[in-house]
């Protein structure tokens, strides 16, 4: 059992389960009808998204200086108590059923999605490795 960090809209990798979008907003211009046939997501859950204003900071940040801004307004966001809580529902689930979380973003490196990664590592969460 394993969690995968996947860009939404790639080809789904065998036995990658269900695939949660933990974006903001749902892909533009694709009928709701087809975002788990088009690889986007089975599940939408924006709660694990950054706010629309850390959002902003990340992906205007250019510098590892403003990278790190972003980081730390996320990390703050995900530290509340309902995120908190999400998270580590995922980190247990993932001892018990193969899913996958992502976002849109082409460079993992550089999306909310490599610290939700961390983040689920922290709470003892079974994460495949970046590839």
């Amino acid at each position: 059992m394993v969690i995968r960090v996947v860009r939404l809209g790639s080809e789904r990798a065998a036995g990658e389960g269900m695939r949660i979008g933990t974006v903001r907003r749902p892909p533009r211009g694709v009928p709701k009808s087809e975002f788990a046939s088009g690889n986007w997501y089975d599940v939408w859950y924006p709660n694990l998204a950054p706010s629309v204003e850390t959002m902003k900071l990340g992906q205007e940040a250019r510098t590892p200086a403003q990278w790190l801004g972003f980081t730390r307004k996320y990390r703050t966001e995900m530290a509340l108590p309902d995120h908190v809580r999400s998270i580590e529902l995922l980190a247990r689930l993932s001892h018990q059923s193969d899913f996958s979380v992502g976002c849109y973003c082409e460079d993992e490196s550089r999306c909310h999605r490599s610290i939700l990664r961390e983040l689920l590592l922290e709470k003892g969460a079974l994460v495949e490795p970046a590839a």
